[in-house]
């Protein structure tokens, strides 16, 4: 007996694997939204405009590095939000590739900026030795993530590429998460500072175990056989097209 398949039957999971891929860059780019926001309103004020949120005599005495990061971080949070859905990076591979460069330098920016005001910039009122310490150890964090996303897409390693890549992405995202976790300061013991250091610095450990349950999900969802032979080829061409 022949089973006919009907139309429905092969829209039906496409139609699915489309409303699924949406929510989690829709979700990063809320999440991503108060860290830009407030970095769009400083660079205004940097520029002399109105004071849209409260002024830091910190950033005013040196406004390079500070400018340097917000306009970096902008670009790597929303070109790197469509980086990380498949069905968009599969269907535009070049432009994957091109804006994927513009990301990593991004990136590096991002690194190299948070470690120089980390370093050099007064810590901010409120903040104590561990938060700082912790900025000290994953802005270099950063910056490896980057190097080794490059390297190994250059090898033809997709899979450790989209791992490193994610990673990056989380601990440059914490800016985003601190919003949130800063909140829950008051219900932590200790001091004061101790209590914000805490709050803020969990932003960081919270992101990068989601990334490594998105990674380890990932490599699952690939050792299974896939059921579109158009995807099939797509991912057999990708280390061809992302790999200079």
């Amino acid at each position: 007996m022949r089973i006919r398949r009907t139309p429905g039957s092969a829209v039906q999971p496409r139609r699915r694997s489309r409303s699924r891929s949406w929510p989690a860059p829709v979700g990063l780019l809320v999440l991503s939204a108060v860290p830009l926001l407030a970095g769009s309103f400083r660079l205004v004020q940097l520029a002399g405009g109105p004071e849209l949120i409260p002024a830091d005599q910190r950033f005013a005495a040196s406004p390079i590095p500070v400018a340097l990061h917000i306009v970096a971080a902008t670009l790597f949070a929303l070109l790197g939000i469509l980086q990380l859905v498949p069905r968009f990076r599969r269907r535009h591979l070049v432009w994957h590739r091109r804006a994927g460069r513009v990301v990593a330098v991004a990136g590096l920016v991002v690194a190299g900026s948070a470690f120089w005001m980390a370093l050099f910039y007064a810590q901010k009122q409120g903040t104590g030795p561990l938060l700082l310490g912790l900025r000290l150890v994953f802005a270099p964090a950063l910056a490896a993530c980057l190097v080794l996303g490059v390297t190994t897409v250059r090898r033809g390693d997709i899979a450790g590429h989209r791992a490193w890549m994610i990673r990056a992405y989380a601990i440059a995202l914490a800016a985003g998460t601190q919003a949130f976790t800063g909140g829950f300061a008051p219900l932590l013991p200790g001091s004061g500072v101790l209590k914000g250091d805490i709050a803020m610095g969990s932003a960081w450990f919270i992101n990068l175990a989601i990334a490594e349950w998105v990674i380890r999900r990932g490599a699952g969802s690939t050792r299974r056989p896939s059921t579109s032979p158009q995807i099939d080829a797509d991912l057999r061409a990708a280390p061809a097209v992302t790999s200079s």
